[in-house]
């Protein structure tokens, strides 16, 4: 290993497992995601900076590392004249985030999560974030698990392999499995002692004009849009409520559900929107008491896959919708990670029966 000869700027310490010894975040000098480790023992650090030469000391690796950038001590080099090997802060672990790491707040570590609809898309997305801020994710999704190549794996095995967290897929359907719901909540909340918090993303879309609906598709949409989404949360809350754990739920509803798109025929998703951010009030008022939050995160338009080939089969929205918000762009499902940690952190312990809308200005027009 290179010989350090800068000065590091330490932090307040990590707890850790290991009782004999105190981590310190290294930041200023280090843009890594490394962690100084020293002995408590004989280990005096009288001010905020120390000579490296002075202490007993060794580099360890964090308990997150850059997305997509595997950790490797030959890329330390010698500090004199090197650069940051990981130039861009997009994608860390909120763990490192920051000069001096994310607000506590922020963390995650210890909870157990439910995301609904965590297949793919944006639940999918808000998941990994969920895994990278320190939680247990279980995903509830109708279609069988996701094989080696989806993105899911990736995200499986990165959970695995990269941030040592634990992804766990349950193949269940949220409209017709109200049973299977109930049973895999109490076996999750069984399992772990714990089950801290919900995403509930699962939903599905259709374009018809309200002339043409039927009764039929009516149904189905709202069966798994409102009545779903009611299921999972109360299956979830009702573990909450056993096991007497102060939790955060988070429904995932649209812009869609405040203003009629421009253009878009989608009446009842639409209606089913708006009732989701309502049943969200309600959850609140009603569970409160329980110390159980609820609220909403309404989207704008966001590019998943099925919006992309939505965008190929009407390639004028491509340039349309961006114009119609102050941003003048299209989302991603990476613009929600943060909403997803924050919404079921401790960041966002005061609020509840709220709808965080994150559109671009979209319906502030």
């Amino acid at each position: 290993m290179p010989t350090l000869r800068r000065r590091l700027y330490l932090t307040r310490p990590e707890l850790i497992p290991e009782p004999t010894h105190v981590r310190y975040h290294i930041f200023s000098v280090l843009t890594w995601p490394l962690v100084l480790e020293l002995p408590v023992a004989g280990t005096k650090i009288r001010h905020k900076t120390e000579p490296v030469e002075n202490l007993k000391w060794r580099l360890v690796r964090s308990s997150a590392v850059m997305r997509g950038r595997p950790f490797s001590w030959g890329g330390l080099g010698d500090l004199a004249g090197s650069t940051d090997p990981f130039p861009s802060n997009r994608g860390a672990s909120p763990a490192d985030s920051g000069p001096r790491g994310l607000l506590p707040e922020f963390s995650l570590k210890d909870k157990v999560v439910v995301v609904s609809g965590g297949a793919q898309g944006l639940g999918l997305v808000q998941a990994e974030a969920l895994l990278e801020a320190g939680a247990t994710v279980h995903v509830f999704d109708r279609q069988p698990e996701p094989g080696p190549g989806s993105k899911y794996h990736r995200v499986a095995q990165r959970a695995a392999e990269e941030l040592n967290r634990t992804l766990v897929y349950h193949r269940v359907d949220v409209r017709e499995g109200v049973d299977d719901l109930n049973r895999i909540a109490r076996e999750i909340a069984d399992r772990h002692g714990s089950l801290d918090g919900l995403i509930a993303a699962a939903g599905i879309q259709q374009e018809t004009s309200a002339l043409e609906y039927t009764a039929a598709d009516a149904d189905r949409m709202l069966g798994v849009n409102v009545t779903g989404v009611l299921m999972t949360a109360q299956a979830v809350a009702r573990q909450m409520v056993r096991l007497r754990i102060p939790g955060s739920i988070a429904l995932i509803a649209s812009m869609s559900g405040t203003v009629a798109n421009r253009g878009l025929l989608c009446p009842v998703y639409n209606a089913s929107k708006a009732a989701v951010v309502q049943l969200a009030r309600n959850l609140a008022s009603e569970w409160g008491a329980h110390g159980i939050r609820v609220n909403t995160l309404s989207p704008g338009y966001i590019v998943t896959d099925m919006v992309r080939a939505l965008l190929e089969k009407f390639p004028e929205r491509e340039a349309e919708w961006p114009r119609q918000n102050m941003l003048g762009k299209l989302s991603a499902p990476e613009d929600y990670r943060g909403a997803a940690v924050f919404l079921l952190s401790d960041a966002s312990r005061f609020m509840t029966g709220a709808d965080l809308r994150i559109d671009g200005g979209h319906a502030a027009w």
